[in-house]
């Protein structure tokens, strides 16, 4: 975040450079648009003599009073010394050039003007004014660039506070996740001990990809399809055979598309809890498809008298947070709870896709 906040000073210090870069060519462009035959030093000299007073100025300004009286709110010091300041500068330089000028005209009837110090030829009240719209401008075009040095942190810290709740959320979703799991595993254990040593191998693979691949902000879709599908195989070694649990994904997946980890983990989770019974039909149906750029995971289960959905804790209030911080608007998340004897959720994501893929 470092990087973007120095942005705003860096593009400043440019804008000065070019604009007293510009200032000390006039005399050379000048000359060449005269059509003069010789560019003459001496004249370029003199000019560079009368630009020096306000270089002075500004370096002073832009460096200390700006940030020290005028960024402070101690606006009236700042007017003050800077009107002592200007005709400390202008007006001994006017005195000063006016005696050069005496000692060089006697009759004091030739050059008179263009004896003066200034880079305009003005008295030096004159030049104190335009002193002081000088140091106006420069602090103008600091508190322009503070305004968008303060809005990029702004920025920088909005989108540290939204990874850091993704974060959190996501992290709250893994515990609950494995507590279930392990419960399974837990209830296999007596009844098929075998089959509880083949869910604890698919349970440490699963292990590995919440705690490393999920560490990305996204993963392969075919990654995360192949993470439900082991869940799912998990839940169907625990329940009974009569207990019809499906798992269809649309082939091929697409090559390289990429999802934020662990969103429809939740909805699979809350299907075998909330929709398995053991002494009623029940069922457990899991889609994955993609269309038009979305990845689209479909959860259908049986719904019985005495079930209801999660509310609130670590479940489907979650995900929607998840889902609102990820993507705004650009996402589709339907609930059908009307009917007695299903519930189904279908979740549409946007995917995105590595550089590689998106220049085939």
């Amino acid at each position: 975040m470092r990087p973007q906040a120095n942005k705003p000073i860096i593009g400043e210090n440019l804008l000065y450079f070019l604009v007293w870069a510009m200032a000390l060519l006039v005399p050379i462009l000048n000359s060449k648009m005269m059509s003069e035959e010789h560019v003459y030093l001496s004249n370029i000299l003199l000019v560079w003599s009368k630009l020096l007073p306000y270089i002075i100025i500004f370096v002073i300004n832009n460096s200390l009073l700006a940030p020290r009286f005028f960024f402070n709110h101690r606006y009236v010091a700042y007017v003050a010394i800077s009107f002592v300041m200007l005709t400390a500068i202008f007006y001994p330089l006017e005195l000063y050039q006016d005696e050069i000028r005496m000692l060089e005209y006697p009759d004091g009837t030739s050059y008179f003007i263009h004896g003066r110090a200034s880079f305009t030829d003005l008295a030096w009240y004159w030049n104190v004014l335009l002193g002081l719209f000088m140091m106006g401008a420069n602090c103008s075009i600091k508190f322009i660039f503070r305004s968008i040095q303060a809005e990029q942190k702004m920025v920088a810290m909005e989108r540290h506070a939204l990874q850091a709740e993704m974060d959190y959320l996501k992290y709250q979703i893994n515990p609950h996740f494995f507590m279930n799991t392990l419960n399974n595993i837990h209830a296999m254990i007596d009844i098929d001990p075998e089959a509880a040593k083949g869910i604890v191998i698919e349970l440490s693979k699963m292990m590995r990809y919440v705690l490393y691949d999920s560490e990305m902000q996204q993963t392969n879709l075919e990654q995360e399809v192949q993470f439900t599908e082991n869940y799912v195989d998990l839940m169907r070694v625990r329940y009974p055979s009569d207990v019809d649990v499906r798992f269809d994904v649309q082939r091929p997946v697409p090559q390289d598309a990429k999802v934020p980890p662990l969103l429809p983990i939740v909805f699979v989770e809350n299907a075998f809890k909330h929709g398995v019974s053991y002494s009623k039909p029940s069922f457990v149906h899991v889609r994955f498809y993609s269309q038009d750029g979305y990845a689209i995971c479909e959860v259908r289960n049986s719904r019985h008298q005495n079930s209801s959905v999660e509310k609130g804790g670590v479940g489907l209030e979650n995900v929607r947070k998840r889902l609102d911080l990820l993507f705004g608007k650009d996402y589709q998340l339907s609930i059908d709870d009307s009917r007695e004897d299903e519930y189904s959720v279908k979740l549409s994501i946007p995917m995105t896709y590595d550089k590689v893929h998106s220049h085939r």
